[in-house]
C-alpha cells in the first residue's frame, strides 16, 4: 500500500492500528516528514503495546528527531516486549534495535 492509501485509513478509522502503524511507517522510509510519523507511530504503540515493530519504527522516527532519550525509552520496551514473550513475535528485530540503542549513546 502507499502512502495516500494508508491516509485513508487512518482518516476513516483515527483509532486503528494498522493504519496508523502503516502510514508512520511508510512516512519514516520516505524520510519525508519524520514529526509526522512519530505521531502515527506513537499511536500505534499506545494501541498495541506489544507490537514490536512499532516500536523499533517509532524509536527510529525519534532518533532521526534527536529525541534520542525518548528513542531509548521507546526501543527498550520494544526490546522487552519481545524478549518478554508477551508480543506476537518481533524477536528477530532485537539486534537491531540494540544496535541502534548503541549509536544514540
Amino acid at each position: 500500500m502507499d502512502i495516500e492509501a494508508f491516509r485513508e485509513m487512518v482518516a476513516k478509522r483515527p483509532d486503528g492500528f494498522l493504519g496508523r502503524y502503516g502510514l508512520g511507517d511508510k512516512i519514516l522510509q520516505s524520510g519525508e516528514n519524520l514529526e509526522e510519523a512519530v505521531e502515527h507511530l506513537r499511536v500505534a504503540v499506545e494501541l498495541d503495546p506489544v507490537h514490536v515493530a512499532s516500536h523499533f519504527s517509532l524509536g527510529r522516527a525519534l532518533a532521526g528527531v534527536k529525541r534520542n532519550d525518548e528513542a531509548k525509552v521507546v526501543l527498550n520496551a520494544g526490546i522487552d516486549a519481545a524478549l518478554s514473550g508477551r508480543s506476537n513475535g518481533g524477536g528477530d528485530l532485537v539486534p537491531e534495535m540494540r544496535a541502534l540503542l548503541q549509536t544514540l549513546g
